[in-house]
């Protein structure tokens, strides 16, 4: 009688380098209880050096391994065709030099861009001819008006992010999130186009 299978590739699995990949890493099964312990115990792919950092796994290699192992089973795939593995060292601790460094150059090169900007936009002569407009009177450095802007600014930025430090402010992802999920997708798609030796075929004429 024959079996179904059900196999739903993972997008990405990070593994370390020269490990192995069994195929309860890089996928999500449903099978009965006898074969599904033997599928999770099947290694798919073993990590070598000269591999580099990504490595593609195509789903027809995982049908062509569950294959030659069960021979009365039929494998059904949902979701994704390819399983991007990619390599990862064991991180190391966090530089307080480098840390300082970093934020030093991201506090000031933020700074400067804002500084810019409102000289590009003639920011100064703005707020005070706003604030001759509401008070009457003129003034060269109107901080009651700049104060407040100034801390405004930073909320603002704050809920446009929707982050304080660590701590997420609501569940909506925040715009650089959502750039970075793009770029990250258009990354992978990338990837598989170009590190999956299955993907492209050259046919040579004789």
């Amino acid at each position: 009688m024959e079996k179904t299978i059900y196999i739903r590739m993972r997008n990405r699995v990070q593994v370390p380098p020269e490990g192995k990949v069994l195929l309860k890493d890089a996928a999500q099964m449903i099978a009965t209880e006898e074969v599904l312990r033997d599928l999770q115990s099947m290694e798919i792919y073993q990590l070598k050096k000269e591999d580099g950092n990504i490595v593609v796994i195509d789903i027809m290699k995982v049908i062509r391994l569950i294959t030659a192992r069960f021979e009365d089973v039929e494998v059904q795939t949902i979701g994704p065709a390819q399983t991007i593995i990619e390599v990862v060292a064991m991180k190391k601790g966090v530089s307080i030099p480098f840390f300082l460094l970093i934020w030093f150059l991201l506090f000031f090169g933020s700074a400067m861009t804002l500084m810019n900007f409102h000289d590009d936009v003639s920011m100064k002569s703005v707020q005070e001819k706003i604030y001759t407009i509401i008070t009457g009177k003129k003034e060269a450095k109107p901080l009651l008006f700049q104060i407040p802007y100034s801390i405004g600014l930073g909320l603002g930025m704050i809920l446009f992010f929707n982050h304080v430090f660590k701590k997420r402010i609501n569940d909506e992802p925040s715009p650089l999130e959502v750039e970075m999920f793009n770029y990250q997708m258009d990354l992978d798609n990338y990837v598989i186009l170009h590190e999956n030796k299955e993907s492209m075929k050259r046919v040579h004429d004789d």
